[in-house]
């Protein structure tokens, strides 16, 4: 879009990139004049000003000239990278006159602006250009073959580049390489270009067009590759830009073919090689990609012709034209607005009028209405594509699993244009790992996990640990895994059984020296104080009384000795009254032990002693309170101890083998935002949960909310390190906490596993479509059993064999079958259901029978029913006495497998024909017989006994790894055109491709396919990963057209069909 214009009729110069502000020179063009027909001539500086909003750009300074100008150009010479210095002004005058102005001077208003002036040339200087390499270097060209090389450090005397061309003529174009510092190239209007090499001294190559239609009116170096540049041809019969390549100069290596008429100007974008300005006789103004030919941008301009057109060095996305009818105009071709334009024009053509009475009215004119413009006429769009300086160099962006992928936009010389630039992108994909010991720690306690050696990394933390309360933690960890646990607990809380023991023998023998002699007579007092009255009570047999007397005379010892003669009620009393008489320090402690009052010792006692309530639970608890008393110690710890109390509540929930406890405890007393934090909980927890499955035989699926999170958090961080599967493993499975379920989603998707609750609907075992014209269940007949339900089974597999029992994912529908009949014993084992496939079907290969074929049937025959069971019902219809089965009364045969049995109408098995489910009307498919050798039967696909049958014919080999992702690329996209179709005929299509495939997949199994099919397929699957099915089918094409038919003829087709529907349904 138009940014400013100036209206002048002049040629134009911008200033150099170090220059800040931006200034635009302008020279009074020779050979123009104006509509006054002024003779005068003049030098400007304008500034451009983008922050205002007006067209007009505002003039600098005005120098006064006696000449006019052919070409003017602004050199960088003696310019800092500052800009302090403004550089030099080089004008081409009309009578072969270089002169030299300094722009600072005019800028600044000073008289004495020339520089220097020489008057070399033969002919008005239409050529002209500067070294960017050696700025003081300044290229010139006129009539007469004319070329020369100033130094502006030297300007008296001029160099050549070398002996003049002929025949001579004029040089209308000269430029310096944008690669090479001593390459120069010169054009004439006769379409001949001339490569001079300045070290020789010589020209080195001619570039002509064999036309000789070819008038040179632009020359432009390609910004990047040395070698290559364009020539604009200004003649109407052949208006082009030719791009060449010097290593291939026999012809152009690209010729742009955009304007309908003559070229005047050509200006190559510095800043972004794939952008190039030309302007023609067409009134046109193009910015094309010169690698391809494509227009990327057309300027808004008016009906002029435009003669010069020069990028901004400073500015990318600015450009100057300037057009024969006196104005020079400022364009951007990032696009914009342009409602500041028209403004500008309403009102200039107001302010032209005024309040004036131009008509002599007596009146002034209304206010001008202008009527509003459409909005969406108001946007300028921008290039079609992205500019270089406006497209990232480098980038980086984070992607799940720790992967880093990065690209950079190297600068790299292309060889051949458009088709080694589309290469130069890379994009970099790598794995991020930052913290190396979380996981090294990760995997040793995996390895644990699957050799089950918990005990040895136990003390192997233990042995590792920096704190004692650490040694302690898996201490306590490790007793889990030992024979009597309790007992070893006891001895970490410092309580040894053993030692215990020992003292209690020395305290004995030390008693036994002090035990009195048992011999002589007693006297049995019966007298009246409290000795006497405890007899009396004794010899009466009244232990009650003798209790009471004993604990009012404080006997205490006499009393619970009494009480244990008396029973186990009145000893109950007499401890009861006992403890509350007693005063002593341990009195709660023996109360506790002997009324078994756990829980008062956990809930009462000093948390100081909490050590010694836990050795107490461990001692005296019974197995199913341990837990609960634990638990309820570790509370108290947690709520009512200081730090170091509630970080010892831990141990209370590994003796409880409480894992969420155990975490929240954890939490609380750790930080848990380091990843290595964070692993040592996942440490205990494991091992812990471990211990618990161990010794308590508790379900420890169950993962509670605490948990769960924190196991998230592991599982992501594992993720983001790159250890996709183990991040899958640590993940809690039963659990439907959102992000959790997402998380395991995206790590399957990561490893290409398939989504958990998702398999079913993949499964070919699963899958039971009836469309159109298959059996099913019809109008008028009852449904038969289950049993019927047919199966499908991928095209070139067998379907088991009886007796055969399917693991995995086998139909549900199958899993009950009714019991067979009693009495009715058969040493051949019932049919099992056969895949129902369509007959005749789109491009299907020959049968793969194992038994010959036999002559072939009509469609209405019915073979006769073998003599296998006791007479059917004769009057009943065959087909309807098939779909009338009912199941009979239990009793199924223990010496063979219970399989379903179809039966007839009143309770009589039937063992001869499987009939499937058909239509009203339809004839009767063939019938499938249970056993070889049936009277009348065909040989078909006879159903072998189980023991006839190896292994090798059922299961099958895994597809290999790398060659995974095709069976996943090809059965995915089948599926998304079966959701997308909407014709019968096109799923039938696609449903037998499906199984059709299959032959693809046993090849892959086998690894019989060549390596060029092998990489034909990748291929393949990648463009349907990009939805590129016309490259699929072209390489698709390329892989039949050179491999062997026979390899390929089974599954190649259906590829075909699956890529042309996926095509046409656009999924």
């Amino acid at each position: 879009m138009k940014l400013k214009e100036i209206d002048r009729t002049a040629m134009q110069a911008w200033s150099p990139a170090q220059s800040h502000p931006i200034y635009l020179a302008t020279g009074t063009s020779a050979q123009q004049l104006d509509a006054t027909f002024s003779t005068s001539a003049s030098l400007e500086i304008f500034e451009l000003d983008l922050a205002d909003p007006s067209l007009d750009m505002k003039s600098c300074a005005t120098f006064s000239s006696s000449h006019r100008y052919h070409k003017l150009i602004w050199g960088p010479h003696k310019m800092d990278s500052k800009g302090n210095i403004s550089g030099v002004l080089i004008a081409g005058g009309e009578n072969g006159n270089i002169i030299l102005y300094d722009p600072s001077k005019i800028i600044a208003g000073d008289e004495e602006v020339v520089i220097a002036q020489k008057d070399k040339h033969t002919g008005p200087v239409r050529a002209l250009d500067v070294n960017i390499f050696q700025t003081n270097l300044v290229a010139s060209g006129a009539n007469e073959s004319e070329i020369y090389i100033w130094d502006l450090n030297n300007f008296a005397t001029p160099m050549t580049p070398g002996a003049k061309t002929q025949p001579p003529e004029d040089i209308s174009c000269i430029a310096w390489n944008r690669q090479v510092q001593h390459i120069l190239a010169s054009a004439s209007p006769s379409g001949r270009a001339t490569v001079w090499d300045l070290r020789k001294n010589e020209p080195i190559i001619k570039v002509s067009d064999h036309s000789n239609r070819m008038h040179c009116s632009g020359l432009a170096w390609h910004p990047d590759v040395a070698t290559q540049m364009v020539l604009a041809s200004e003649d109407d019969r052949l208006p082009v830009i030719q791009m060449w390549d010097l290593r291939f100069a026999s012809s152009p290596l690209r010729v742009l073919e955009n304007h309908a008429r003559g070229i005047l100007a050509i200006a190559w974008s510095m800043a972004d090689p794939e952008l190039l300005l030309s302007c023609g006789k067409d009134a046109k103004i193009l910015c094309s990609n010169p690698n391809t030919g494509e227009v990327l941008y057309e300027l808004p301009t008016n009906t002029q012709w435009c003669f010069d057109i020069q990028w901004c060095p400073r500015n990318p996305a600015v450009l100057s034209a300037a057009s024969f009818d006196g104005r020079i105009s400022v364009y951007s071709i990032m696009g914009g607005s342009i409602d500041g334009l028209r403004q500008k024009q309403v009102d200039k053509l107001s302010s032209s009028f005024g309040n004036l009475d131009p008509f002599g009215t007596g009146q002034p004119l209304p206010p001008l209405q202008i009527p509003q413009q459409t909005a969406q006429h108001s946007i300028v769009l921008p290039l079609k594509k992205p500019p270089k300086w406006v497209r990232r160099p480098v980038g980086a962006s984070f992607s799940f699993g720790g992967k880093l992928v990065t690209f950079e936009n190297a600068k790299v010389q292309p060889q051949q244009g458009a088709e080694q630039q589309q290469q130069r992108q890379h994009v970099f994909i790598s794995q991020v790992v930052t913290e190396k010991d979380f996981l090294s720690r990760s995997e040793q306690l995996q390895q644990v996990v699957q050799s089950q050696s918990f005990v040895g990394y136990c003390q192997r933390k233990i042995d590792a640990s920096q704190t004692e309360f650490e040694k302690n933690v898996w201490s306590f960890l490790k007793v889990n895994f030992e024979e009597d646990s309790r007992g070893k607990y006891l001895e970490l809380l410092g309580y040894r059984r053993e030692e215990l023991g020992k003292k209690r023998i020395k305290e004995e023998k030390q008693e036994s020296d002090f035990v009195p002699s048992v011999g002589g007579t007693f006297n049995i007092s019966v007298s009246g104080d409290i000795d006497g009255l405890i007899t009396r009570a004794l010899l009466t047999g009244n232990f009650e009384s003798a209790v009471d007397l004993c604990l009012h005379d404080n006997r205490m010892a006499d009393a619970i000795i009494l009480a244990i003669a008396g029973g186990q009620e009145l000893l109950a009393q007499t401890q009861k009254k006992y403890f509350a008489k007693s005063q002593s320090k341990i009195t709660r402690l023996i109360t506790a032990v002997v009324m078994k009052n756990w829980k008062e010792i956990v809930e009462s006692c000093d948390l100081k002693n909490w050590r010694e309530a836990l050795a107490a639970v461990l001692t005296y608890a019974k197995p199913d309170e341990f837990s609960a008393l634990c638990d309820l110690l570790g509370a108290r710890l947690e709520s009512e101890g200081d730090s170091l109390l509630q970080t010892q509540a831990c141990l209370c929930y590994i003796c409880a083998g409480n894992v969420e406890k155990l975490v929240a405890c954890w939490t609380k007393a750790q930080d848990g935002s380091n990843p290595l934090s964070l692993q040592d909980l996942i440490e205990k927890v494991v091992i812990l949960r471990k211990a618990v499955q161990l010794t308590q035989a508790l379900d420890t699926n169950t993962v509670g909310a605490l948990l769960a999170e924190k196991m998230s958090q592991y599982a992501s961080l594992l993720a983001a390190q790159g250890s996709i599967a183990a991040a899958l493993a640590f993940l809690p499975d039963n659990t439907n906490q959102p992000n959790i379920v997402q998380l395991r989603e995206r790590l399957c998707r990561a490893q290409g596993k398939p989504v958990p609750g998702q398999e079913s609907s993949k499964s070919p075992y699963e899958r039971q479509p009836l469309s159109k014209g298959r059996p099913g269940p019809s109008a008028g007949h009852p449904q038969m059993p289950r049993v019927q339900t047919q199966q499908y089974y991928p095209h070139g597999e067998n379907p088991p064999p009886p007796g055969f029992i399917m693991h995995g994912n086998v139909n549900p529908n199958t899993a009950a079958p009714p019991p067979a009949s009693p009495g009715h014993m058969h040493s051949q084992l019932p049919p099992y259901p056969q895949p129902q496939r369509p007959q005749n079907g789109w491009n299907d290969p020959p049968a793969l029978n194992r038994v010959p074929k036999k002559k072939k049937m009509p469609e209405n025959f019915m073979p006769p029913v073998p003599i296998t069971s006791p007479i059917m019902n004769p009057a009943g219809d065959p087909q309807s006495q098939m779909l009338q089965q009912q199941p009979s009364a239990p009793g199924p045969l223990s010496s063979q497998p219970s399989f379903p049995q179809p039966h007839l109408a009143g309770g009589q098995p039937f063992h001869g024909v499987q009939q499937p489910l058909g239509q009203t009307g339809m004839p009767p498919p063939f019938s499938k017989p249970n056993m070889e050798g049936a009277p009348g039967a065909p040989i078909g696909n006879t159903i072998q006994h189980v023991q006839a049958l190896p292994t090798e014919k059922i299961t099958k080999k895994p597809i290999p790894e790398e060659h995974l992702i095709l069976k996943t690329t090809f059965e995915d996209l089948i599926q998304r055109c079966l959701s997308s179709a909407t014709d019968p005929q096109t799923k039938r299509k696609l449903d037998d491709a499906s199984k059709r495939l299959e032959f693809l997949y046993d090849k892959l199994r086998e690894q019989t396919l060549s390596p060029t099919i092998i990489n034909g397929l990748h291929s393949i699957a990648r463009s349907i990963e990009t939805r590129n099915y016309s490259e699929g089918l072209t390489v698709h094409t390329h892989i039949v057209s050179t491999s062997n038919f026979s390899e390929t003829s089974a599954f190649m087709p259906v590829l075909k069909v699956v890529l042309s529907q996926a095509s046409k349904l656009g999924v």
